[in-house]
């Protein structure tokens, strides 16, 4: 029998934003309330990258949407068309969630039809300022703008994608070229907003690794060549002195291989002294197959949060919640009602809302459990991330369980309420079991 640990009595830190997302529900016509579940999630950033569809919807957040004429002058409130993302961003503000706003171009999976705006800025100083006002309007109110303090800002996406670069969707250009816009890009932003995190550059990722082909979106037979380019980003940034307050990278690989993935990424980022920077999961997907939703079933996604919550990352961004987007496991774009994947994002909202992380352990394998307190309430959850069912032994310390209000999600079903736990648990094969007390943080 597999054994679980909770203490209420001791804190280990804070619950960390495992359950950020990629885009939200299509704006400006919500008529289906994806944005309220998402703020009833407390979903707190949402990163800005393929927003829109297809080369950004020709209207959103991309540079080349925002600032249409390269040629035009960056200065001129004239030469800017924030209208669509303005609309965006303003929504995203009204439910609390927080916009992550990628610098940079949509990928263009056609690109070898034609490629539009991946190919280098033909000046890498000016494409720096026109990403200084974009930061202008949206944070100091700058040609009819806003305040709206976005912290993060990040320079470009997967320019590693392919090593040949005519097969590149997203940089048609020499890894030294990303290098030195980047290095550009970073120090002027932070000399104009040293109060900012800047960072990138949103990496394909470290398959090789693990020496196992990923067959998902945004990888690469040449797995090794993502290796390469980090190396040789992370050395020219050191010589360099670029800026990384963060960096982030994409993985579409299972729980284990991410968690040596994202180990990896912190102790080579400290090896050249960047020990420092936030760590971002900014992209990542299930990939055991599609057993309940099309992207990752309930499990599988709540047993990534857990998981990596336990290692140096800071944040994870799942890829993504746009309804319209194939990688959404979020909403039903049928029904345009939430599937059972919704609420690995609800349950961990709810622990990340109360804030104080409690000390919990699990002894088996694929066996996954978190526990937080705040706000009047103590919640734990629980995943058996495994095709079987499992009896667990529940000891729980600081909560009676008798008193715990429990929510349900198994293999293709949504949330559901049970009965209240014993110490003797048996969940199903994918079960996830979310307990929560309403009591006194002194009892």
């Amino acid at each position: 029998m597999d054994h679980i640990l909770i203490d209420f009595e001791k804190t280990v830190g804070m619950v960390k934003p495992m359950h950020a997302v990629n885009n939200v529900q299509s704006l400006p016509y919500d008529f289906y309330g994806g944005l309220d579940r998402m703020s009833e999630a407390y979903i707190p950033y949402a990163r800005l990258h393929d927003t829109g569809g297809p080369y950004g919807g020709g209207c959103y957040v991309d540079i080349a949407n925002v600032f249409p004429n390269f040629d035009a002058d960056e200065t001129d409130p004239a030469s800017y068309d924030f209208a669509f993302t303005d609309v965006l961003l303003s929504g995203m503000a009204e439910k609390g969630i927080k916009p992550f706003y990628r610098l940079g171009a949509t990928i263009e999976n056609y690109h070898k039809i034609k490629a539009y705006n991946i190919y280098p800025p033909k000046d890498f100083e000016k494409w720096a300022r026109i990403c200084e006002h974009i930061i202008l309007h949206y944070n100091e109110g700058w040609a009819n703008g806003f305040h709206m303090d976005l912290d993060y800002w990040e320079i470009w996406n997967e320019p590693d994608n392919e090593p040949e670069i005519a097969d590149n969707p997203c940089w048609k250009g020499t890894k030294e070229q990303f290098f030195e816009l980047y290095d550009v890009t970073s120090k002027h932003l932070k000399k104009k907003f040293p109060h900012l995190k800047i960072g990138g550059y949103a990496s394909c990722g470290f398959y090789a690794l693990t020496n196992t082909f990923i067959k998902a979106a945004n990888s690469s037979p040449r797995k090794e060549y993502f290796l390469e380019f980090f190396e040789e980003f992370l050395a020219y940034a050191k010589e360099h002195g670029s800026v990384m307050d963060f960096f982030s990278w994409h993985s579409y690989a299972d729980v284990k291989r991410n968690v040596i993935y994202a180990n990896y990424a912190k102790e080579r980022l400290s090896a050249y002294g960047f020990g420092d920077c936030e760590v971002f999961l900014n992209e990542w997907n299930p990939s055991k197959g599609t057993r309940g939703n099309k992207r990752g079933d309930p499990a599988d996604v709540l047993a990534m949060m857990i998981a990596l919550h336990g290692t140096p990352t800071d944040m994870c961004m799942y890829y993504d919640a746009a309804e319209r987007s194939g990688y959404c496991g979020i909403f039903n774009p049928y029904t345009h009602g939430v599937t059972g994947t919704y609420y690995a994002f609800y349950y961990f909202g709810q622990l990340y809302h109360l804030g104080e992380k409690c000390l919990s352990e699990a002894d088996g394998e694929d066996l996954y459990v978190m526990a937080a307190k705040g706000e009047g309430k103590r919640a734990f959850v629980l995943v058996n991330d495994k095709d079987e069912e499992r009896e667990v032994f529940l000891s729980v310390k600081g909560a009676d369980l008798q008193t715990g209000t429990v929510k349900a999600t198994d293999l293709g079903k949504e949330c559901y309420e049970t009965k209240a736990l014993t110490e003797r648990v048996v969940l199903p094969p994918y079960g996830i079991r979310y307990v929560e007390f309403e009591q006194s943080l002194n009892k």
